[in-house]
C-alpha cells in the first residue's frame, strides 16, 4: 500500500468504533473542497508501514498495520476533544535539496551538490530512474521532458516491436489493468489470507492436523481473529465516523454566534473578544486550527462528513471483504506466478498522486523556471504501476522489478508495502535478479513509528531462504537494497519525522521527508510527507551519483551513501514514543543523506568491475537493449 504521512499527527486514546492508537494526516490532493482546496488522507496505523495495511497485530496494540487510503477523510481532525495538535510551521521552499551545513535545515544538500559537479566541469550519463507506484502523470509541465521513452518501441502501432512482451510500452507498464478496466480499490493481504485459509481450514478439527498443517492452522485462527477485528471495527467506524467531527461542528456554531452575521473568515476570528468565556476561547482555537488547515466554511465540514463515511465505506466494501475481487478487471490469474505478460500501457491509472509527488521529488525538470527542482538533473522516470488502493500483489512487485530491469532502470524506487508477503519468495527472486543486473533498490522504511527490527514489513532484504554462497558462506540479504526513514528540517530532538519508522539493523539512513513540495496530478503542486517520499529524495542522490559516476557499482553507491552521511550528535526522540535515543540507535548509518559529502566520496572511489549484466548503463544512452527472452522466471 503506497505511504504518504502528515503535516501534523495526532494520537488517539480511543476512537469510537475503531480503537485505533494513532491517526497520521497528509495533504495528498488539492482537487478536495477541503483545506483550501487541498484534500487530506486520513491513515490509520495499525502496522508498522505507512503504505501496509494487514498487519498481525490488533487495532488496540502499538504495531500498526497501515492503512492509507488515497480518498479523503477529514474525521481525525475532530479526533477527541482536547486532542488537536499545532500544525507544524511551513516548510523552507524545496527545503529537501538545501544544505544542512550552508542553509541550516536537514536537506539532501542536491543543489549544492550539483553546483560542485558543475564547478569541476563533470560530464554526466542519463540514468533511468523507476518508479514502482500508484502511477505517474507523464503529462505533467514539471515531468514530461523527464519522462522515459522506450526506444525500442514505435508509439500506437500496437506491436510488440522491441519484442519484450509488452505492446507499445513506451514510457512504462501498467500491471494493474486490463481488458475490464484499471485496479483502485484492492483487498488487503490480509483479507487474501483470510479467504485463503478459510476454504482451507474453516471447520477443520485441528486433532487431526500435524506438522505444516498444524502450524498453518495456528496462523489462520491469528488470521481470523485479526480480520474479523478489523472488519468489526470498520463496521462500527462507519457508524460513528461523522460524530467524530462534531466538536468542529460544536464550534462553528459557537463561533458564528459570536460574529453575529460577520463573514467567517480568519481575520474576523481572531478579532473575537473570548474574555471571560471559557468555551468560545476554545471554540476559537479550534477553529483557527482548523482553517489554518483549510477547513473554513459550514460546506468544507459537511464534505468532511461525507468523506469520513466514504473513508470507512471503502474499508468494508473493498480492503476488508473477502468477496471483492478487483482482479476480474486485469483478467490474469493473480496465483499464476509463471505469466509475467498482462496490463496496459496506461501509465497514470485511477489515482496517480502518490507516484507524480514521487516522481517529482526525484526528477523534476531543474532547468524550466517553474514549479520544483527534483535532486537529480539527468534522470528518466520510468513509470511502472503496481500499487493500488490496498495491498499490492507480490506478483505485481515482483513483475514489475523485472520489468525495471530488463528496460534500463538503475534504480528503483518503492514507496509502498504491507504486512503479509504469502509470495515473498518471488519478491525475493526479482530483487535478487536486480542485484545481479547491478540495480540499487531503494524502499520506505514505514509511518507507523515502529521499529522494523522488531517487526516485518514487506518487500524487504532478507531473503526468506538464504541462498548458498561459496563453500561455506550463505547469501542473506539482498546487497544492493536500501531502507530509508524520514526526516523533518529542523534541526534538535524533533529531527526524525515523528511517524517514520527505524531500525539500528534494517533501516539504513534517514531522508527528507516532511512537507516536501512536489509535483502532482493536473499539472499542479501541493505537499506530502512519509517515508514514501523520504525514499524518492534519496533516490534522487543515488541516481545523481549513478549519473556522475557510471562506473560506480550499486553496492559501491550503497556503501558511499551509508558511510557519507551526516553523522548525528546527540539524543532524538523516538518515534512513536516521548523516550529519547542515540540517532545511532535508530538506522545502520547513525546519520542523514549528504548529496555533497557523497559527490566527494564517489570522486575518490575507484570503479568496480563493471557487471557484464548491467543493462542500465546502454539503456542511459538510449540505445536498444538486448532482448532478454520471455521464459517464466517463476
Amino acid at each position: 500500500m503506497v505511504l504518504h504521512t502528515p503535516f501534523w499527527t495526532a494520537f488517539l486514546s480511543k476512537l469510537p468504533g475503531l480503537n485505533a492508537q494513532r491517526a497520521t494526516f497528509a495533504v495528498i490532493n488539492n482537487r478536495s473542497p477541503f483545506c483550501s482546496g487541498i484534500r487530506i488522507t486520513f491513515k490509520i496505523d495499525h502496522r508498522s508501514f505507512p503504505n501496509l495495511p494487514g498487519r498481525k497485530n490488533k487495532l488496540e496494540q502499538k504495531k500498526f498495520s497501515d492503512m492509507i487510503f488515497k480518498k479523503s477523510l477529514l474525521v481525525a481532525i475532530a479526533c477527541l476533544p482536547g486532542m488537536f495538535l499545532s500544525a507544524q510551521s511551513k516548510a523552507p521552499e524545496n527545503w529537501f535539496n538545501l544544505d544542512p551545513t550552508t542553509d541550516k535545515v536537514n536537506g539532501t544538500g542536491g543543489d549544492a551538490a550539483i553546483q560542485m559537479l558543475k564547478n569541476k566541469s563533470k560530464k554526466s550519463q542519463t540514468v533511468i530512474v523507476a518508479v514502482l507506484d500508484s502511477g505517474v502523470e507523464i503529462d505533467h509541465e514539471d515531468l514530461k521532458d523527464v519522462i522515459w521513452t522506450n526506444p525500442g518501441e514505435i508509439p500506437g502501432n500496437k506491436k510488440d516491436d522491441d519484442n519484450n512482451g509488452y505492446v507499445d510500452d513506451i514510457h512504462g507498464w501498467n500491471f494493474l489493468a486490463g481488458p475490464g478496466g484499471n485496479v483502485n480499490h484492492e483487498t488487503l493481504e490480509l483479507t487474501r489470507e483470510y479467504a485463503r485459509l478459510k476454504k482451507r481450514f474453516d471447520g477443520t478439527d485441528p486433532k487431526n492436523l500435524h506438522g505444516d498443517a498444524a502450524e498453518e492452522y495456528k496462523s489462520w485462527l491469528k488470521i481470523k481473529e485479526d480480520f474479523e477485528t478489523q472488519r468489526a471495527d470498520a463496521v462500527s467506524g462507519m457508524e460513528n465516523a461523522t460524530k467524530q467531527l462534531k466538536p468542529i461542528e460544536d464550534a462553528f456554531n459557537v463561533v458564528e454566534k459570536a460574529l453575529a452575521g460577520k463573514e467567517f473568515n480568519a481575520e474576523n476570528v481572531a478579532a473575537i473578544n473570548v474574555s471571560g468565556n471559557d468555551e468560545l476561547k476554545k471554540s476559537v482555537e479550534v477553529i483557527t486550527m482548523v482553517m489554518g488547515q483549510g477547513l473554513s466554511n459550514r460546506k468544507d465540514l459537511d464534505d468532511a462528513k461525507k468523506e469520513a463515511s466514504e473513508f470507512f465505506y471503502n474499508q468494508v466494501e473493498y480492503q476488508l471483504n473477502p468477496d471483492y475481487n478487483a482482479r476480474a478487471m486485469v483478467g490474469d490469474d493473480p496465483n499464476d506466478l509463471k505469466n509475467r505478460f498482462y496490463g496496459t500501457n496506461e501509465y497514470e491509472g485511477p489515482d496517480a498522486f502518490h507516484g507524480t509527488h514521487v516522481a517529482g521529488i526525484i526528477a523534476a525538470n531543474r532547468n524550466n523556471s517553474i514549479g520544483i527542482r527534483g535532486v537529480a538533473d539527468n534522470v528518466r522516470i520510468m513509470t511502472v504501476r503496481c500499487v493500488p488502493d490496498g495491498d499490492e500483489r507480490d506478483k505485481d512487485v515482483a513483475n514489475a522489478i523485472y520489468y525495471a530491469v530488463d528496460n534500463g532502470a538503475s534504480v528503483i524506487n518503492m514507496s509502498f508495502g504491507k504486512g503479509y508477503s504469502p509470495d515473498k519468495w518471488y519478491v525475493d527472486q526479482a530483487m535478487r535478479y536486480a542485484a545481479a543486473h547491478d540495480v540499487l533498490l531503494i524502499h520506505a522504511a514505514g509511518n507507523s513509528a515502529a521499529d522494523n527490527d522488531e517487526s516485518g514489513n514487506f518487500p524487504n532484504d532478507e531473503l526468506q531462504k538464504p541462498i548458498k554462497k561459496g563453500l561455506f558462506g550463505k547469501e542473506k540479504r539482498i546487497s544492493t537494497w536500501m531502507e530509508i526513514g524520514a526526516l523533518g528540517w529542523k534541526s534538535g530532538e524533533k529531527r526524525v519525522a515523528s511517524f517514520s519508522n527505524y531500525g539500528k539493523k534494517n533501516v539504513d539512513l534517514f531522508s527528507p521527508g516532511v512537507q516536501l513540495q512536489s509535483t502532482i496530478p493536473d499539472g499542479k503542486y501541493g505537499p506530502a510527507s512519509g517515508t514514501s517520499m523520504a525514499s524518492p529524495a534519496a533516490a534522487g542522490v543515488a541516481a545523481l551519483i549513478r549519473s556522475y559516476y557510471p562506473d560506480l557499482s550499486a553496492v559501491q553507491v550503497k556503501h558511499i551513501m551509508e558511510t557519507s552521511v551526516v553523522k548525528q550528535e546527540g539524543e532524538v526522540i523516538k518515534p512513536g514514543s516521548t523516550d529519547k535515543v542515540k540517532f545511532n540507535e535508530l538506522c545502520v548509518s547513525g546519520g542523514i543523506v549528504s548529496a555533497t559529502n557523497a559527490v566527494v566520496m564517489a570522486e575518490k572511489t575507484k570503479a568496480a568491475k563493471k557487471s557484464k549484466k548491467a543493462i542500465w548503463r546502454e539503456a542511459g544512452l538510449g540505445k536498444p537493449k538486448k532482448v532478454l527472452g520471455k521464459e517464466p522466471r517463476a
